[in-house]
C-alpha cells in the first residue's frame, strides 16, 4: 500500500501542499489532470528525486519519505524513459541489479524473465539508439521493474507513441495489472488510458493544491 499524507513540496517557484492520497496494494491507479499540475513533480517526491518540504510517504507501512531513491523499493519511468545510451539494452536492464550486487547468474535469470515480460527479448544486445520509441519504453519499464519493486510509477508512458506501439505497451500493462507484481501508480491526461487501465481513479483537481 502506498500512503501520501500531508505532503508538500516544491520545485522552485511551483509547490504542492497538503495531499493525500492511498492506494491498495498491488492496485493499478491512475492520477488523471492537466498538463502543469503537478503530476509529475508528485511522481518524482515518490521516488525521492524531489525531497518533500513536510508530511509523510509510507510504502507497505514503511516510512520512506526521507530515504534515498535507491532505498525505497521504487521503480520509476519518467517520461522520456532516461535509458542509458551508452548502454546496450542488457545493460540496461541490469543496472538496477549490478548496484544490488546480485550474483551474475541470478541477473541474467532475472534480464531473461523481465525482457520476455516486457516483449524485449529481441532487443537485449542492440543499442539505444537503434531503438523506436515504443522499444523504448518496452526497456524503460523493464528496467523500472528488473529489481522486483514494491512500488512503480510510470509518467505518461503512452503519451509519445504512435497508435500500434501505444497499443502493445497497454497490452504489456495490462499483463503487469493481472500478474499483481506491485502496486502501480500511473499518471496520465488521457482518459482512454484511465477507462483501460485503471483500478482506482483519482483526479488532480481534488488531489493536488498548489
Amino acid at each position: 500500500m502506498l500512503e501520501v499524507s500531508d505532503l508538500c513540496l516544491r520545485r522552485g517557484s511551483f509547490r504542492l501542499s497538503h495531499l493525500d492520497l492511498t492506494i491498495p496494494d498491488g492496485a493499478y491507479a491512475v492520477l488523471m489532470g492537466p498538463s502543469g499540475c503537478g503530476k509529475s513533480s508528485l511522481l518524482e517526491c515518490v521516488a525521492g528525486l524531489v525531497p518533500a518540504v513536510s508530511g509523510c510517504i509510507r510504502l507497505g507501512g514503511r516510512d520512506i519519505t526521507r530515504l534515498p531513491a535507491a532505498a525505497r523499493g521504487v521503480g520509476y519511468v519518467p517520461q522520456d524513459g532516461a535509458l542509458f545510451r551508452g548502454l546496450s539494452v542488457r545493460e540496461n536492464l541490469a543496472f538496477a541489479l549490478e548496484i544490488r550486487h546480485w550474483e551474475r547468474e541470478k541477473t541474467n535469470a532475472r534480464i531473461t524473465a523481465i525482457a520476455r515480460s516486457v516483449g524485449a527479448e529481441h532487443l537485449l544486445d542492440r543499442g539505444i539508439g537503434s531503438l523506436s520509441g515504443g522499444e523504448r519504453q518496452r526497456v524503460a519499464l523493464g528496467r523500472a521493474l528488473a529489481f522486483g519493486p514494491a512500488l512503480l510509477l510510470l509518467d505518461e508512458p503512452l503519451t509519445a507513441l504512435d497508435g500500434q506501439s501505444r497499443e502493445e505497451l497497454m497490452g504489456v500493462l495490462e499483463a503487469l495489472r493481472a500478474r499483481r507484481e506491485c502496486t502501480i501508480l500511473h499518471v496520465t491526461h488521457s482518459a482512454a488510458e484511465a477507462e483501460r487501465l485503471a483500478e482506482v481513479r483519482l483526479d488532480s483537481r481534488e488531489l493536488l493544491h498548489s
